[in-house]
């Protein structure tokens, strides 16, 4: 079992993943976590990567995804959002298919959604205002390719349960044998399933609105 999570800066994909990790193990015995490669590159050189550097950060990425062996894999962010970031940031469309490719070999994306508070980190993070088109090209790209997603709302522990939700829909569809494109129960299309805002609506009033920091 392949689980990757992708979403903007600030979505909470760092603490999810962790909670995944220590979630998991009971079920999968051998779970193991792959970090986001670009925090730590940026902590080694105090900068987010350059143009030239975006395609060294995804490659990386996506080999320490491949080579991992556990029963279960968590990846902290997947090479499609270096993807999105550089073709943002730079006009840079080159690493699309590569990373695409990659995501359709997972067996679980779950989109990590934007119902967090904001937290600057002084490094990586660009603002609110790229954090919301990030998400919205994101979800245009998983849309476009038909990929399979599961979107990921909820504050603590409300977040880490529909996370497992949509995996445990996964591990069941796999072991049935279904073919894939009956995709994760949590993925919702109407007319406008590219808006966020429509949708955190919804999750809105299906959710407790006690503050957690994660």
């Amino acid at each position: 079992m392949k689980i990757g999570i992708v979403g903007a800066e600030c979505s909470g994909k760092s603490t999810l993943s962790h909670a995944l990790h220590t979630a998991l193990q009971p079920r999968y015995g051998s779970v193991e976590l792959i970090p986001e490669y670009l925090r730590t590159w940026s902590a080694q050189h105090g900068r987010p990567p350059q143009a030239h550097e975006q395609s060294h950060v995804a490659d990386t990425q996506a080999a320490r995804i491949a080579q991992a062996r556990a029963a279960c894999v968590v990846a902290d962010t997947t090479p499609l959002v270096t993807a999105v970031y550089s073709d943002m940031l730079f006009q840079d469309n080159s690493l699309y298919a590569a990373a695409i490719a990659l995501q359709r070999s997972l067996d679980v994306t779950l989109l990590a959604c934007l119902d967090l508070p904001w937290v600057a980190d002084g490094i990586q993070r660009d603002g609110v205002a790229m954090q919301r088109r990030v998400d919205a090209r994101l979800r245009e790209v998983l849309l476009a390719q038909r990929l399979p997603f599961a979107t990921v709302y909820g504050l603590g522990s409300l977040r880490l349960q529909a996370a497992l939700q949509a995996i445990t829909h996964a591990d069941a569809r796999q072991r049935a044998q279904l073919p894939s494109t009956a995709g994760p129960a949590w993925v919702w299309v109407c007319d406008t399933c590219s808006d966020a805002d429509c949708e955190h609506r919804l999750f809105s009033r299906l959710t407790p609105t006690t503050s957690v920091r994660v």
